[in-house]
């Protein structure tokens, strides 16, 4: 059987030249429940990490990226280094892409592209230095990704 589901790939294959996060980490919240999400396969909490990829060529809209890390504790990012920019490394990181309709053509046909959902274990500053809690302490039984 082929690839199924989350696929494991390292940060700098996602994002040869870095991403910012623009502010902190926050749960990641259950529209029906209000409640917030738990990861299905470790039944640990999901946290949403907002970034710019830092690739001179991306188009400005795809440059923003939420970034799913699954941990124990709310990851801290590290502090500021220009304005409200932090630069940051995920770890434990997985990709699952999926088909995207953003739309409907003139003839009702929908308008599709792939997208890709990101899923890290943890975060921190690049280089490897840990971020603080949630930061790149693997979580507990299986891959977490």
């Amino acid at each position: 059987m082929g690839i199924q589901g989350r696929i494991p790939v390292e940060f700098g294959q996602v994002f040869p030249h870095g991403v910012y996060a623009t502010g902190q980490a926050e749960p990641l919240t259950n529209f029906d429940t209000k409640r917030q999400e738990i990861d299905k396969d470790t039944g640990l909490p999901v946290w949403v990490v907002d970034v710019y990829d830092a690739d001179p060529a991306a188009r400005h809209k795809a440059s923003a990226i939420r970034v799913r890390v699954i941990a124990r504790e709310c990851p801290v990012l590290p502090e500021p280094v220009m304005g409200p920019f932090r630069p940051v490394e995920f770890t434990g990181m997985t990709v699952t892409p999926y088909v995207e309709v953003s739309g409907r053509n003139p003839q009702g046909e929908p308008i599709t592209r792939i997208a890709y959902s990101y899923r890290a274990t943890g975060v921190q500053a690049p280089g490897g230095s840990a971020a603080g809690r949630g930061g790149a302490r693997p979580a507990a039984g299986k891959d977490a990704a």
